[in-house]
């Protein structure tokens, strides 16, 4: 697993754990059941506070990605379509808002957006 911790880039070092890990386990790069780095393992690591790695897990297991299982450690829990399919919702919509953001400032209107979707659709 590879971790990278962006100082300057804004976003909680808890944050930045948590979706470069779920990033991974949605992608297939960590596999169900696969076991995490421990939690000091992995703050020591990174060279960050403990609590930063609980807090990333926490979250984690309560989005339904990991589960702990007391004295043995973290683990990549099977894959929940639903929530995949909710995180890919989500990108959609971000990228979706950029692209209306793109069209109105260059003056294109709604047809003239679906008539373009219509045809990268076709293409893909």
């Amino acid at each position: 697993m590879y971790l990278f911790i962006e100082n300057k880039s804004g976003l909680p070092i808890y944050d930045q754990i948590y979706t470069q890990i779920k990033d991974q386990i949605i992608s297939g790069t960590l596999g169900e059941d696969e076991a995490l780095p421990s939690i000091r393992n992995l703050a020591k690591d990174l060279k960050i506070s403990v609590i930063t790695t609980k807090r990333a897990y926490e979250e984690l297991e309560k989005d339904g990605f990991i589960y702990t299982v007391p004295g043995k450690g973290s683990f990549v829990a099977g894959k929940n379509m639903e929530l995949i399919r909710e995180h890919n919702l989500r990108q959609m919509e971000e990228h979706l808002t950029e692209a209306i953001r793109l069209a109105r400032s260059c003056g294109l209107g709604e047809e003239e957006c679906k008539e373009m979707l219509h045809l990268l659709w076709e293409e893909a």
